[in-house]
């Protein structure tokens, strides 16, 4: 990306077009594994602190290159500790970041696009019209700013209040899918910001070329947003699965895993009061996961209101009987604790309101 200031921002780059631009700029290639080390080991801000490169190096890169943060225009803190950060862009449009506490464990959820091409009925962020894909620097900043805000620079994996990453926040991340792909080798550099695949996980709403090439390639945890075990109700709820229905998405799944063989797919599932709560759902859930010999994990959400939302939350009692059916089954299946729903954090309702027409 060229900024307004007409300087390359570098965040934008993966570490083999970091070395081609060094080279294209007269420099060597070695300089690129010096920046890199800067920016995403010891996470500085100006190229002034970059203290082996001369100071002569450092004032032609600074005229040349930008490697300054994404803003926050708001900041809110949950009850529960969850805090949500409205994020702006470089042309002043805004997402959301969302990090969510738990004991030793914190789990950051970062977008993929401006708003999200799908219209899920469920989802506040499908009321928003879909702007654009993020690009690499601006997926992966999210995760750089968070760090910031938490005073997660310490270079001790141990001791990481970030310990896992969700592309859960807005967008779809399969209809921005080189951008999403390149990010992961970011976060996962090892000469960088070392963050293991197996503590990120990436959630589509089931775009099926994508998942067989993810089984190739990006290889995270992948999480599947099924939410109805029928193409009638699925299709009522997520038009997504007019284009790929139930059997072809199943059957990209089964192909992940053979690929995969060690993989266990997660299928999240809202729970939306008379709509997909019924127990009938339930069996035609464990169905469709033994058909396809599946290894998953069933994590259920209770549904999050938002202003307007034309659904109500399933009680617990239904929640707790639908759990329960699988759980008989033998499929393992967990009940996502409710977080941030105060500041509208919580699963489904993210959407920025500002300066994103």
């Amino acid at each position: 990306m060229i900024l307004e200031n007409g300087k390359i921002w570098l965040m934008d780059l993966t570490f083999l077009q970091l070395e081609d631009e060094m080279v294209r700029f007269g420099e060597k290639k070695f300089r690129a594994g010096q920046i890199w080390n800067w920016l995403y080991v010891k996470g500085v801000k100006s190229f002034d602190q970059m203290s082996n490169i001369s100071k002569e190096v450092r004032q032609k890169l600074h005229e040349a290159y930008d490697i300054s943060r994404l803003k926050i225009s708001s900041d809110n803190l949950s009850k529960d500790g969850t805090r949500k950060w409205l994020v702006k862009l470089y042309d002043n449009r805004e997402i959301e970041m969302v990090f969510i506490p738990e004991g030793d464990r914190g789990t950051l959820c970062i977008s993929s696009q401006v708003g999200c091409i799908l219209t899920c009925k469920f989802c506040h962020t499908g009321t928003q019209k879909f702007t654009r894909n993020l690009t690499i620097g601006e997926i992966t900043g999210q995760y750089l700013l968070a760090k910031d805000l938490l005073d997660d620079w310490s270079g001790d994996n141990e001791k990481r209040n970030i310990t896992s990453i969700v592309y859960m926040g807005m967008g779809e991340p399969f209809f921005n899918y080189e951008n999403v792909k390149k990010s992961v080798e970011i976060l996962n550099s090892k000469a960088g910001l070392n963050f293991s695949k197996r503590k990120i996980t990436i959630s589509t709403s089931g775009i099926v070329p994508q998942i067989k090439d993810f089984a190739h390639d990006i290889k995270t945890v992948l999480a599947i947003s099924l939410h109805a075990t029928d193409d009638a109700t699925r299709s009522k709820i997520m038009p997504l699965n007019n284009k790929y229905p139930l059997i072809e998405l199943m059957a990209a799944c089964r192909y992940y895993v053979q690929e995969n063989p060690t993989a266990r797919i997660t299928f999240e599932y809202v729970m939306l009061d008379g709509i997909n709560d019924s127990e009938d759902q339930a069996l035609g859930l464990v169905k469709l996961v033994k058909k396809y010999r599946l290894p998953v994990l069933i994590n259920i959400i209770p549904f999050n209101p938002w202003k307007n939302s034309p659904y109500l939350q399933s009680s617990r009692n239904k929640i707790m009987k639908f759990g329960n059916i699988i759980k008989k089954s033998g499929i393992k299946v967990t009940i996502r604790k409710t977080k941030g729903q105060d500041v509208m954090a919580a699963c489904g309702q993210l959407k920025s309101e500002m300066g994103n027409n």
